[in-house]
């Protein structure tokens, strides 16, 4: 009897999944296995939204393979070591697991191969569309910029779609209990529910009812014209090379926008690939001069700024554990170029509370924001005002998330401020923590561009 193992990392899905379509192909038996992994644990990224939502998606993920005539088989502990057990213990001939692009995924690689050697296949293109070598400029690892980046992605052809296993049949393997979501504390209340099944749902009714409509709406923050589907990518419940195949075939700029998107996904990755220490440090160092006022951040982080965007971003982000991406880019962008701190500060903050943080698009998307990543204007600044009269011109955010502005007028809801001293100060809102001119200044001095 042949054995080979599905070791399952950011790819917790059936469907166009190349790592269990590879183990069901070439042995009789299967063992599909999650390692509950203790160097997650240790380097911080096991943040309580994301724990809950990794419930429901290995919840699933075993009741799928329940439904195939298998089961999940789970352990605890280091990686490696959880590894090498279960092949002594079934005599399994492979390992099949996704490539990442993480410092994490590459030293977790390393190990593994080192532990197995030839016995080990790593699968490229199972967490991204395009893997994140596959394709490079002349003279450099990676790309450095979008534009010339997205060109070369769009001429070359995504893998084709695997299909999910009809039967997976499963050796004799101890298994510890999966950890049910209700043990989870500490999570946001609004948090969405994971899993393969229900990101398949979302991503039918994204397809029929929603993709059409992204070009014009994928900014309108009280619309909320997105497709929420990131979380689902994150922890591999949806397949990213399957939603382009599917977008493409919708055909409407409204898909082609979409496409877009997942393809600034993939850009990341490559990026953190070839410059790992990326994830920390400055990818382009500007010299900033970064402040540290840690009043203001604790306004930011609460969502009291005195600025009803930003605020209503960073309290969706709260209640949600996810903001919308134009929230995402106006807190940063407030944070980093209005009270000018530390982009770290800020990506932090993100990682402790979204549940589709990962590392790559987390970190990349907070160094463009901040000037010292891959935008081509590193001194852009996002002015919560103007992009509130644009985004939200009627205040119905600010209003959903920012509830003690609710009767304020429109011609007041960004700038409240404006309003007497005695109605601002009945509405308990905060006024500005810094002048958007200060802001300014502080930036300008702090880069040395005054």
């Amino acid at each position: 009897m042949t054995v080979s193992v599905a070791l399952f990392t950011a790819d917790l899905r059936l469907h166009d999944n190349p790592v269990l379509h590879a183990a069901v192909r070439e042995a009789e038996r299967v063992v599909p296995l999650f390692v509950y992994d203790d160097g997650v644990r240790a380097a911080g990224f096991d943040a309580p939204n994301r724990r809950a939502f990794l419930a429901d998606c290995l919840a699933d993920l075993d009741a799928g393979l329940r439904a195939r005539g298998g089961r999940l088989v789970v352990r605890s502990g280091d990686v490696v070591e959880r590894v090498r057990a279960v092949v002594a213990e079934t005599g399994a001939d492979r390992v099949h697991v996704a490539g990442g692009p993480s410092r994490y995924a590459v030293r977790r690689e390393a190990a593994l191969r080192d532990a197995l050697g030839r016995a080990l296949v790593v699968h490229d293109a199972v967490v991204t569309a395009l893997a994140p070598g596959a394709v490079t400029p002349a003279g450099s690892d990676h790309y450095a910029v979008f534009t010339p980046y997205f060109r070369r992605w769009s001429a070359t052809g995504v893998r084709e779609v695997v299909p999910a296993p009809r039967q997976v049949r499963v050796p004799e393997a101890d298994s510890e209990p999966l950890r049910p979501r209700a043990e989870v504390t500490g999570t946001s209340p609004g948090l969405a529910e994971g899993g393969e099944t229900t990101g398949r749902r979302r991503l039918r009714a994204w397809l029929k009812d929603g993709i059409a409509g992204y070009e014009s709406g994928h900014d309108d923050l009280a619309g909320d014209a997105t497709s929420r589907l990131s979380p689902f990518l994150h922890f591999g419940a949806l397949s990213a090379a399957e939603l382009v195949h599917l977008a493409r075939r919708a055909d409407s700029p409204g898909a082609d926008a979409f496409v877009r998107q997942l393809a600034w996904r993939d850009f990341h990755h490559q990026v953190l690939a070839a410059r790992p220490d990326a994830a920390s440090a400055d990818y382009r160092d500007r010299g900033d001069r970064w402040r540290h006022d840690e009043r203001e951040l604790s306004a930011w982080r609460a969502g009291r700024t005195g600025y009803p965007l930003v605020d209503a971003a960073m309290r969706q982000l709260a209640h949600e554990g996810w903001m919308h991406n134009r929230g995402r880019m106006l807190a940063a962008s407030f944070l980093t170029k209005t009270l000018y701190a530390d982009w770290r500060l800020g990506a932090r903050h993100f990682l402790d509370l979204l549940v589709d943080g990962d590392i790559a698009n987390n970190q990349l998307n907070w160094q463009w924001v901040a000037g010292t990543g891959n935008d081509t204007r590193p001194n852009r600044i996002l002015n919560p005002v103007t992009q509130g009269k644009r985004l939200d011109p009627r205040g119905t955010y600010v209003r959903r998330w920012v509830p003690e502005l609710a009767e304020v007028p429109n011609r007041s809801i960004h700038e409240p401020w404006k309003l007497p001293t005695a109605e601002l100060s009945a509405t308990g809102y905060p006024g500005p923590v810094v002048e958007l001119g200060e802001g300014r200044e502080r930036f300008e001095r702090g880069r040395g561009t005054a």
